[in-house]
């Protein structure tokens, strides 16, 4: 017998969600039911800036055309709006300064972190700048695998 599970609360890196978003698994993981996915105004940028950019070198190097490549960034983008909260700064502000110093490589990720401690949740990545910044942080594939065994 499999143990209940509770929704899981992680907030989002964008490189992250732009990986997934781009992949039939990584939106049928956005939008699993178990999952309430936040992520950070800043990073809501970063990542419909580096979606975009992503496909259109896909284009450029020939490994998809024009057409399936605008359609590519509409999923993309529907799977995240609708299955993905968009935090405003004013939440998770007042946790910038401690993020600054929890993840001091790489200071464009800190607004991720700020808004993990302001939600009191863990953080979805695969970037290792966030590993041991003191807040639990799941990669995809310990998600998926999570969601696997845990859910039904």
């Amino acid at each position: 017998m499999r143990p209940s599970v509770k929704r899981m609360r992680l907030a989002a890196d964008a490189s992250c969600l732009v990986a997934e978003a781009l992949r039939v698994r990584g939106r049928r993981l956005i939008a699993h039911p178990a999952l309430d996915l936040f992520v950070a105004a800043d990073a809501w940028s970063e990542t419909e800036h580096e979606l975009r950019r992503r496909v259109a070198l896909l284009v450029e190097r020939g490994y998809l055309a024009a057409a399936p490549a605008d359609q590519l960034i509409v999923d993309a983008l529907a799977a995240a709006a609708a299955h993905i909260i968009r935090i405003p700064p004013d939440v998770y502000a007042h946790w910038l300064d401690e993020a600054f110093w929890r993840i001091p490589r790489d200071p464009r990720d800190a607004p991720t972190v700020a808004l993990a401690l302001a939600l009191d949740c863990g953080i979805w990545t695969t970037d290792h700048d966030f590993f041991g910044c003191g807040v639990p942080v799941w990669t995809t594939e310990t998600l998926l695998h999570y969601l696997e065994v845990h859910i039904a």
